[in-house]
């Protein structure tokens, strides 16, 4: 089988004084799903951004392969320049810089050089289409004035139009209302089509999942990943919740 191109190795991490994650060890291929649950508070979106560099977070060992490259000690603009991206549970607003704007300098930056306007704009009309949105959207201000499914929206309009080698979707079905889910379910299939990218979805809900193809369920409980299965794990989760996964790192927990 060909390198990941993830490669978590042993990762510890913690916020302030407090340790969150505990010996993670995960990998994914290119054109692989993963999906990553767990119970509030499990520390699924702590993964996420420790991945992401988010200096807020300490990694205290073990180590973070990008693409074969050890990037632990990067900084997040590195990593996404490098083909990393997250998806925000609570995307922040950017008052004065256009979503136009906001993707086109990104995806110049990734890749190092300029892109022409003319073939830009056509992209971005279509994806703008694809995800029924108007095209007003992109000469507004990033998220400024934007609802909760607008925001995840342009979340997913960002992955469409970056194509980024792996992109990591947290909560990213949060709040949203069924119509909303449906589109954002939509777009994140039309980048499963590019096999050359990989998605890790954090998420504690199913709603997301149910038009997707999964390779691989992770559960997480306390830090920790005490299962690991393929897309049926998701329904079995839907059948009896997250108690029994809690009980049993409870078990191995006890001396």
């Amino acid at each position: 089988m060909s390198e990941p191109i993830l490669n978590i190795k042993q990762l510890n991490a913690r916020v302030e004084e407090k340790e969150i994650l505990h010996d993670i060890n995960l990998q994914i291929h290119k054109g692989e799903t993963h999906v990553l649950m767990g119970p509030n508070g499990a520390g699924k979106s702590t993964l996420g951004y420790v991945l992401m560099g988010n200096p807020k977070y300490q990694v205290t060992g073990g180590s973070i392969l990008f693409k074969g490259k050890d990037v632990t000690e990067e900084s997040a603009d590195k990593r996404a320049k490098d083909g990393m991206f997250l998806s925000f549970q609570e995307p922040l607003e950017v008052p004065g810089l256009t979503v136009s704007a906001f993707i086109r300098n990104a995806i110049q930056q990734k890749k190092g050089g300029y892109i022409k306007l003319w073939d830009f704009k056509k992209e971005l009309d279509k994806n703008l289409k694809f995800l029924d949105m108007d095209p007003s959207y992109a000469e507004r201000s990033l998220n400024v004035g934007f609802s909760g499914g607008e925001k995840k929206k342009a979340e997913i309009l960002q992955l469409m139009m970056l194509k980024p080698n792996l992109a990591i979707l947290d909560e990213t079905d949060s709040g949203l209302d069924v119509d909303a889910v449906r589109l954002v379910s939509k777009g994140v299939e039309e980048y499963q089509k590019d096999r050359d990218g990989a998605l890790l979805i954090i998420t504690h809900s199913t709603r997301i999942l149910e038009s997707l193809h999964v390779d691989y369920t992770h559960v997480m409980v306390n830090g920790h990943i005490v299962a690991t299965g393929d897309g049926s794990l998701v329904d079995r989760i839907n059948e009896e919740g997250y108690e029994s996964f809690v009980s049993e790192a409870e078990e191995v927990k006890e001396p």
